[in-house]
């Protein structure tokens, strides 16, 4: 899969961290959050007017995470494009965010969809999002 690596970090589920990782070029930033509670993977275009926030992908509910008690790592990818960026944890992929199609991918398909034109066939996952890096 073509991609590059912006972020690279050691995550520590429900100990509150933030990773950002900007594309190379243009003005699309991704950011996964874990907020003590949950972890959500966020589509940021600092371009836009208003809220720089385009979309927001559920990645997991601290208390359902079962090895919470060790650390994972996490890493963001873009495509050489620019326009596409992947989050893995433990190098397994568990969001996609197609900045050219306005469309979220995440493993527990929360939110149904956006509000706002972004993700109209809501977040569920789909194995042939990954053919968005060949």
């Amino acid at each position: 899969m073509p991609i590059y690596l912006t972020a690279e970090s050691e995550l520590h589920v429900g100990q509150g961290s933030v990773t950002e990782a900007p594309a190379e070029a243009g003005t699309y930033v991704v950011v996964f959050k874990d907020d003590e509670d949950t972890g959500y993977f966020y589509a940021l275009d600092t371009a836009a007017e208003g809220s720089p926030i385009q979309d927001a992908l559920h990645i997991y509910n601290v208390a359902d995470v079962s090895d919470k008690h060790k650390p994972s790592s996490v890493k963001i990818g873009w495509s050489v494009d620019h326009s596409k960026a992947a989050l893995l944890i433990n190098d397994y992929p568990h969001a996609i965010l197609d900045f050219t199609a306005k469309q979220g991918y995440c493993r527990t398909g929360f939110p149904p969809q956006s509000d706002n034109g972004w993700s109209e066939r809501g977040h569920e996952w789909d194995d042939s999002a990954l053919e968005l890096f060949a």
